[in-house]
């Protein structure tokens, strides 16, 4: 049981990196540069970062992966609906906090980012599941 956890934590840790790892690559210079350049560092900080990708894949994992394993016909299906609705409401709370207290916060950046962190989030989850199932056999 611990192996299982541990490895859909790994799993879905990097899947979770890897693709907002090309997201943010791609929409950082443009997209969040644009909208709201003055709130942005001109280097990430990275100590922030990885605390933020451990404690969210934990998230992932305990929310959203471990609820398809625990339920009886779960699935990748599973692990990716509970994961878009964690994204939904993780990235809804950090965007609305956001565009309720800051000066610089678009409209349109927060329907983004919303819509991106249940995607990626979702598809973390499903392929969380999906690579620990697939090396566990079951």
């Amino acid at each position: 049981m611990i192996a299982r956890y541990a490895l859909a934590y790994a799993a879905t840790g990097i899947a979770f990196i890897a693709i907002d790892a090309v997201w943010l690559r791609t929409m950082a210079p443009t997209f969040y540069r644009g909208a709201i350049g003055s709130l942005l560092a001109d280097q990430p900080r990275l100590g922030a970062a990885a605390a933020f990708y451990l404690v969210y894949a934990a998230g992932i994992v305990l929310f959203a992966v471990a609820p398809a394993f625990a339920h009886p016909g779960g699935s990748w299906k599973t692990a990716l609906g509970y994961g878009a609705a964690l994204g939904f409401v993780a990235y809804a709370t950090y965007d609305l906090t956001n565009q309720a207290t800051l000066k610089v916060w678009p409209l349109r950046l927060t329907l983004v980012d919303l819509a991106w962190g249940t995607l990626l989030t979702g598809a973390a989850a499903a392929i969380g599941y999906l690579v620990t199932r697939a090396i566990l056999k079951g």
